[in-house]
């Protein structure tokens, strides 16, 4: 059972040797550009520097977030499935052992839910309770969706629910707000794509003008008046970018 445990949690996320070397390759650039662009000093870059620790946060805050649909998604799926084999007669333990085929041929072996389905199986080969492996899940997930279907399953289960609706029931409440949820992005796909461009204008616009107007912006370097403004500036542009996220940002 020690598997069942050892399973992650997605509120967070652990980032590869890969993912970690990549994003600190990124998170320096960035840092350096901003640097280069606001002070003009590889001392500033040097003082920036610890804001590569708030860029991997948020990397990882982003990839669990990713991780995090990708398993609402696919955990809709799998329902269906297993509300699908129990239709065909097999019992609720036998659904999910037969449903986790048809979650690797939809999505493959690798997929986010494929690991938590063979979890889930060699659970119950371990004569662990199903409602017991799924109301852990829940507690992992970080997804009320999958929280409320293990309350909902671990009642169910131990007062002799109707199992079959239930399933039914959830899946189609899940999908509807997974829909709903793709219809949203879509929607805001466009705004998104405008915070990106718009996140990159102050840069382009410092750019223009050192590179057609030299020295436009040199009494705004190496001294203390210009290193205050440049802050300042520096400050806002944060600010705007955070409010920019916060309004893209839609949770369903």
């Amino acid at each position: 059972m020690s598997k069942n445990y050892s399973m992650p949690d997605y509120g967070t996320y652990r980032l590869n040797v890969k993912e970690c070397l990549l994003y600190t390759a990124e998170g320096v650039l960035l840092i350096t550009a901003i640097g280069y662009f606001f002070y003009r000093s590889w001392i500033a870059c040097l003082c920036l520097m610890p804001l590569l620790l708030l860029f991997i946060k948020e990397k990882k805050k982003n990839l669990a977030g990713k991780r995090r649909q990708e398993l609402g998604m696919e955990f809709k799926d799998m329902i269906l499935a297993v509300s699908a084999n129990q239709k065909a007669g097999y019992s609720i333990e036998n659904a999910f052992r037969e449903s986790y085929r048809d979650m690797e041929l939809l999505y493959g072996a690798e997929a986010v839910i494929c690991p938590e389905m063979r979890c889930i199986i060699a659970g119950l080969d371990n004569n662990v309770t199903l409602e017991k492996l799924i109301y852990n899940l829940g507690l992992r997930s970080n997804l009320p969706d999958i929280m409320q279907f293990a309350d909902i399953f671990l009642i169910a289960k131990q007062n002799g629910g109707n199992m079959t609706d239930i399933l039914a029931k959830t899946a189609a409440v899940i999908e509807q707000k997974a829909e709903t949820d793709k219809e949203i992005q879509v929607m805001i796909s466009a705004r998104k794509m405008e915070q990106k461009i718009m996140n990159m204008v102050p840069f382009l616009i410092i750019f223009y003008v050192s590179s057609t107007s030299k020295g436009f912006f040199d009494v705004l370097y190496h001294n203390l008046i210009g290193i205050i403004i440049m802050t300042v500036c520096l400050g806002f542009y944060m600010a705007a970018y955070l409010l920019s996220r916060r309004i893209v940002e839609i949770e369903v």
